[in-house]
């Protein structure tokens, strides 16, 4: 009898994407004159979904509210998506490499995005921390436990981890 051997596991991206983006300024053009330091608020999550038998889609989205005062300078929203192909991976490992491996290989582009979309506007850009995706998706399985909050919510200088 020959030994079948288990197929090789397969990890390749096929496609990164800006999958959506949105920016409201509403109320320049007034705020432009504001000197107030601004208030920075940024959420960040992480969705993914089988798209087809061993391809998955994972977005990272991120939503940055900028106040001075209690005025909004600006809200923006981009997710960044990215397509994998991913065959033949453990199933205990397939939680993590699309919880942390994959948004890990995504996060530059939004920040890149992100950034290049806020300097558009005349405002400074926003330089996103950098973010330690196992810390994110063991908080985000801890909340699904029930203990924490399931998003990453941070302000201007309170360092996102």
């Amino acid at each position: 009898m020959a030994e079948t051997t288990p197929a090789q596991p397969t990890f390749n991206i096929q496609r990164i994407y800006l999958k959506d983006a949105s920016l409201e300024i509403p109320n320049a053009p007034q705020i432009f004159l504001e000197t107030d330091p601004p208030n920075v608020e940024v959420q960040l999550d992480v969705s993914n979904a089988a798209v087809l038998d061993g391809i998955h889609e994972v977005t990272v989205t991120v939503t940055v509210t900028t106040r001075v005062k209690e005025q909004v300078a600006f809200l923006v929203e981009a997710k960044q998506g990215g397509i994998f192909e991913i065959r033949n991976v453990p199933d205990d490992q397939m939680e993590p490499l699309l919880g942390i491996v994959c948004p890990n290989i995504i996060y530059p582009y939004l920040r890149a995005n992100l950034a290049d979309l806020i300097t558009r506007t005349g405002f400074p850009p926003i330089h996103l921390a950098e973010i330690n995706f196992e810390a994110f998706f063991n908080q985000r399985k801890a909340s699904l436990e029930g203990s924490q909050p399931s998003s990453l919510v941070t302000s201007a200088g309170t360092p996102l981890q």
